[in-house]
């Protein structure tokens, strides 16, 4: 098996990061195709990879995924060993909900704190709608980590693909300084250790594309 993944720029892909980080993760091996945003020839060569012309993208001996969502849910069928998803029925079940939530919903956080993995720490205030997105992704988390998580770091005890899906939110709290709760400080310091996290962020410090309305913020 040769897998190739398809991401966009490591400072502002939200949804790149979601697969990237789950495949150094599990140590699923893979070759890695970067293709900066907004750049002339951006669209061309995103639509060389996926007919969906955005990233991320996953290749498979001719076969493409895309969509980070789908991408996880493919690398789950193919390393069903591996613990993609939680074992027990309950937890995957839960943690499927709340990746599909994330997946589909929480706009006003994704339009007011746009991910910029190399912004600076600071605070910037919520608007009403981004608070409310705010207090059902802790409540979310909040779930898991007393039903599931109590075993170990992360939503479900052990990271798994609901944490792959919320990596990009962890990202934003984080840039902008969003107040959480300490429960919610932890979870999101043990993402931000993580060996792949690490990578991922050191890739995008080294970056020379710059999006202006996500620099400016």
């Amino acid at each position: 098996m040769a897998l190739t993944l398809v991401i966009a720029n490591k400072a502002y892909s939200s949804w790149s990061f979601r697969p990237y980080l789950l495949m150094r993760y599990f140590d699923i091996p893979f070759a890695e195709i970067m293709i900066p945003l907004r750049q002339e020839t951006t669209n061309a060569e995103i639509l060389r990879h996926t007919p969906s012309g955005k990233c991320p993208a996953l290749e498979d001996d001719g076969l493409v995924v895309w969509d980070s969502l789908a991408i996880i849910e493919y690398l789950a069928e193919t390393y069903p060993d591996i613990g993609i998803w939680p074992e027990d029925k309950a937890a995957r079940a839960m943690a499927r909900s709340i990746a599909a939530e994330m997946h589909s919903g929480f706009m006003a956080v994704r339009a007011h704190l746009p991910m910029n993995m190399r912004r600076p720490v600071k605070v910037r205030p919520l608007t009403p709608e981004a608070e409310a997105d705010r207090a059902r992704i802790e409540a979310a988390w909040h779930a898991a980590r007393h039903r599931f998580g109590k075993g170990g770091a992360f939503l479900f005890g052990e990271f798994s693909a609901a944490d792959a899906m919320f990596a990009p939110v962890v990202s934003r709290f984080h840039t902008y300084d969003v107040p959480v709760s300490r429960e919610s400080r932890a979870y999101m310091d043990a993402m931000m250790a993580l060996p792949a996290w690490q990578e991922w962020q050191a890739g995008a410090a080294t970056e020379g594309w710059q999006i202006a309305k996500f620099d400016e913020i």
